[in-house]
């Protein structure tokens, strides 16, 4: 009996399993629901920002990012990971023809003090950009509309949207990505 309920603990509650995306996504939404994370943080009078990002930065500005995000953000772990130079060019996701390194974190930023909605977000976008390198937009956005529109193909963009979408049927990409419709 012993061994049987072993084996059902190995297997269902703490196995293999259980150790994916899915069952994280199951815990991630229940908390969202419940809002445990919050009233924790309520009382222990923290603020938290959620950074997810993944930024492209030139390889010779690389050094001065990962500075800059020591200091300034500091979650722990981060992912690097060089990228060689491509052949294509993408108009919407401008990137030159050096070598890029891909630094991507995913965390909650928590502090005592109050910064205003997007706070931590919009301080890597604005290094990203000083830097030369690009951001991915998978995660949250806090761009203003004109600065999105330069950064990421406005015009190639409007005129792509204008042949294919000429009514509008669906939201332009700084609606999708920044404003979240």
């Amino acid at each position: 009996m012993l061994m049987e309920q072993n084996w059902f603990c190995r297997k269902f509650l703490f196995g293999k399993s259980r150790l994916g995306s899915k069952t994280y996504t199951k815990i991630m939404r229940w908390n969202s629901r419940v809002g445990l994370s919050r009233l924790a943080e309520r009382m222990l009078g923290l603020h938290s920002e959620s950074v997810i990002q993944d930024v492209d930065i030139p390889l010779a500005r690389a050094a001065e990012f990962f500075e800059f995000y020591s200091k300034h953000i500091a979650l722990w772990p981060q992912w690097v990971c060089p990228i060689a130079p491509g052949n294509g060019r993408f108009t919407l996701y401008p990137v030159k023809n050096q070598w890029y390194v891909n630094f991507g974190f995913w965390d909650v930023k928590r502090t005592r003090e109050r910064h205003p909605a997007g706070h931590f977000n919009r301080m890597i976008e604005r290094k990203v950009e000083a830097l030369g390198g690009i951001k991915s937009l998978y995660s949250d956005s806090f761009f203003p509309e004109e600065e999105f529109a330069r950064l990421y193909g406005g015009s190639s963009y409007r005129a792509l949207k204008s042949r294919y979408d000429p009514a509008g049927a669906f939201p332009a990409l700084y609606e999708k990505c920044v404003l979240r419709v």
